[in-house]
């Protein structure tokens, strides 16, 4: 017989499936509730609102969309170059389930202009998440290895929030390879860095 499931951890699961079907504005604290089987008020006692509920499923939902690219990207294989490839192809074809995940980041990080515990939280999920891209990629467990999954986390999160706006600003596939070969042209000693 399995535990039972925690409030808290009920409420962050059942957020996370409205954040896959609901717009932000559509995600209340009731709802909230009615989707997790737990009381409007336990809400505010775990987790001080319901924005920063949203918030903590948002980032549960990213590792957890973390966690499924590294499963795909099994095994190990490849240069760098090969990685990174089969990384982009991986949120392409995952990127529609996760859709309102990313829209819902986009809220969360507008509110964490003005919410310290939010910036917070945030912060500290995206600082989790270098280092294991980091090593996903094969980019090097130091400090530039987490600084280059800095940046491919934001070409990737900047890509998913363009075509939010409008698929037509999608670049996948062999728009993305070009884009990238040209990319390279500016980095010193590209011909040295095979992989």
């Amino acid at each position: 017989m399995s535990p039972q499931k925690s409030n808290r951890s009920r409420l962050v699961e059942g957020t996370l499936r409205l954040l896959e079907r609901l717009p932000a504005e559509q995600i209340t604290a009731r709802a909230i509730a009615e989707e997790s089987g737990a009381n409007l008020a336990s809400i505010t006692y775990h987790f001080g609102s319901k924005e920063q509920l949203v918030t903590e499923a948002v980032i549960a939902g990213l590792d957890a969309w973390l966690d499924e690219l590294a499963r795909r990207l099994e095994p190990a294989t490849g240069d760098r170059r090969a990685r990174l490839r089969r990384a982009a192809e991986a949120v392409e074809m995952t990127r529609e389930h996760h859709a309102g995940l990313v829209a819902n980041l986009v809220t969360a990080l507008a509110m964490a202009q003005h919410d310290a515990q939010i910036r917070m939280k945030l912060a500290r999920g995206f600082l989790r998440t270098r280092p294991l891209l980091a090593e996903l990629l094969a980019l090097g467990d130091d400090r530039s290895g987490e600084d280059a999954a800095g940046l491919v986390l934001a070409m990737f999160y900047g890509l998913m929030l363009q075509r939010l706006l409008d698929p037509a600003l999608a670049v996948e596939g062999a728009r993305r390879e070009r884009a990238l070969a040209r990319l390279r042209t500016l980095l010193p000693g590209r011909d040295n860095a095979a992989g």
